[in-house]
């Protein structure tokens, strides 16, 4: 199962020191039922999208919960078996977390598919996406707007050979 985990470029860098991207369970985004009916969508293609781009909107969870790290989302896509992989009842039914699941770890950074990080242009939206989370969360409708706006920026891609230069 292709899975996709939320990172900044902070835990990225310690992931590449350690070979690994935890100990887990961690917390990562795929394509589970949940998300499914969310999205209602049978291409497998643009679901996987959504899974990434759920697992983009938890990166900015963690960035706002590190004040030092540098204003980027990043998200590991990473092949495991499906029995590391476990979606619970109570994540299935959570409206804020459509297709977040559990994958028992640790998981080899050598698993990793591929990497997607924000470009140095995103920066700003992402900054202002982040202030904005704590308001968004409370039903504020500009707040909203704001967060949305870092989806504006499509998460580059690399291979997980150009790890050493991004990091």
């Amino acid at each position: 199962m292709r899975v996709y985990v939320p990172l900044t470029l902070s835990g990225l860098a310690e992931a590449h020191r350690a070979g690994e991207l935890g100990a887990g369970p961690l917390v990562a985004y795929a394509v589970t039922p949940a998300l499914r009916e969310w999205y209602r969508s049978d291409d497998m293609e643009e679901l996987e999208y959504a899974a990434l781009n759920r697992a983009a909107l938890a990166s900015l969870r963690l960035l706002a919960a590190d004040a030092g790290a540098a204003r980027r989302r990043v998200v590991v896509a990473a092949d495991v078996p499906d029995a590391a992989v476990e979606a619970g009842p109570d994540w299935g039914t959570d409206p804020a977390a459509p297709g977040e699941v559990r994958v028992a770890g640790p998981l080899p950074l050598a698993k990793a598919a591929a990497v997607h990080v924000d470009s140095a242009d995103a920066e700003a939206d992402v900054s202002a996406a982040v202030e904005a989370l704590a308001a968004a969360d409370g039903g504020d409708d500009d707040a909203r707007f704001v967060v949305d706006g870092a989806d504006d920026h499509e998460l580059l891609w690399y291979a997980t050979q150009e790890l050493p230069n991004l990091v």
